[in-house]
């Protein structure tokens, strides 16, 4: 548990610094992380944008290396959390709230899903959901080592948020009944068993339908929500309107075309802001394999 202990100093030190200085050296990090990244990766980043968003080899090196040293000034807001805590409002502005409201004085007691992606500083954005009112459940993936996993999460917590691992899904139907909003990640590639064939920048893309097939199952809305980080360092917490899951005689069909809006919601988000998005990740690996 060294490395939790570690983490726990390391954010009572950046908790300490002007938020200035905070961000400065965590583009300072990001800056050297992309230095160390292997070249395969950076080129496979690179190949990806310039065919998902048709430019220059130059400007697809420039959003890859954008999109790497984001993660620095990241690092730092997750670290300073105790700070943030104390005046969310100021520093994340939601935009689309009003559905939030409205669902959960409409829903009868049931709560709602909110589908996002790896863009923006996603970290923040069920801290400054739930600094506003809207008690949020963040779905995690246990992390290999035991220390880092405890305080990451020690973290989500301290914002508000009630934390879930993503093989526990009766606790998440259990929270959904009670009125919670589900936080889910949609725009990872998973392995082709689990996953649906969709469209995604014009190319076949293996999907989680997870989303959708959950709130089909419990007839809730999904809310398409997204982070985007200012010039001066604040951020934009984009609530889209409700999306509802058909539930005709072909249940399949039904979750294949709520996902694809998704998708396809999650496209123009990327489309309007590619430097905030995961282009590291390999999103279509498990399409190529097979």
């Amino acid at each position: 548990m060294l490395s939790y202990y570690f983490a726990r100093l390391v954010s009572r030190l950046a908790c300490l610094l002007p938020r200035g200085a905070a961000e400065g050296i965590g583009t300072m990090l990001g800056k050297l992380a992309w230095l160390v990244i292997p070249k395969w990766r950076k080129e496979m980043a690179k190949e990806n944008i310039v065919l998902c968003l048709a430019v220059e080899p130059e400007e697809a090196e420039r959003i890859a290396r954008e999109s790497v040293v984001r993660f620095g000034p990241m690092l730092m807001e997750v670290l300073r959390f105790p700070v943030l805590k104390e005046h969310m409002e100021e520093y994340v502005t939601i935009q689309g709230g009003e559905y939030l409201k409205e669902a959960m004085q409409q829903g009868g007691g049931m709560g709602g899903i909110i589908a996002t992606a790896h863009s923006g500083n996603w970290e923040l954005m069920g801290g400054a959901l739930s600094q506003a009112g809207f008690p949020i459940v963040g779905v995690a993936m246990k992390q290999k080592s035991d220390g880092p996993d405890r305080f990451i999460n020690e973290q989500r917590t301290l914002v508000g948020m009630h934390i879930t691992y993503k093989t526990d899904v009766r606790e998440m139907y259990d929270m959904l009944m009670k009125g919670w909003f589900i936080g889910l990640i949609m725009d990872q590639d998973t392995n082709r068993h689990d996953g649906i064939v969709l469209e995604f920048f014009h190319r076949p893309t293996n999907c989680v339908p997870g989303a959708a097939s959950m709130a089909r199952f419990k007839d809730v809305p999904i809310f398409p929500g997204f982070m985007h980080r200012r010039q001066d360092g604040t951020h934009e917490l984009i609530i889209q309107p409700p999306l509802h899951v058909e539930r005709t005689k072909d249940k399949r069909e039904d979750i294949r075309r709520t996902t694809q809006e998704i998708v396809r919601i999650t496209e123009e988000h990327i489309r309007k802001y590619p430097e905030e998005w995961f282009w590291l990740h390999d999103r279509w690996k498990s399409m190529r394999d097979e």
